[in-house]
């Protein structure tokens, strides 16, 4: 599975961006996927995950009720769209693949990962 992330770039503190990752090479329908962010100097942290089927979603609480994780299966390609955003959310967001959903909570190991796409929130 190779995943591409796209739609990263410069946006305002308040401002959205929705990015995109797009799977090729066979279908994610039967994976679980998800979002990881990377700030400089900072570790790596989980921002949300979804089911292979889409009906479970999971959020680190910093984001909830401003992200929104979504999947197309039929087109492979699972969203993030980021509203209200805040200057400390600026980062590398990675986008990434698992057969386990368990996983994105648990911190365990996943098999793949998109090259990641650089978000900018200007204060």
């Amino acid at each position: 599975v190779q995943l591409q992330a796209s739609g990263g770039g410069l946006v305002q503190t308040g401002g959205s961006l929705r990015l995109s990752c797009a799977a090729s090479g066979r279908t994610v329908s039967s994976y679980a996927m998800g979002w990881f962010r990377q700030a400089p100097g900072k570790e790596r942290e989980i921002v949300a995950a979804i089911s292979s089927s889409g009906l479970g979603t999971y959020y680190v609480d910093s984001v909830k009720g401003r992200f929104t994780i979504s999947r197309d299966n039929a087109k492979n390609t699972m969203y993030l769209q980021m509203n209200s955003l805040k200057p400390e959310e600026t980062a590398v967001y990675y986008c990434a693949a698992s057969r386990k959903f368990d996983l994105f909570l648990s911190g365990g190991s996943i098999e793949y990962w998109g090259q990641g796409t650089l978000v900018t929130v200007s204060s």
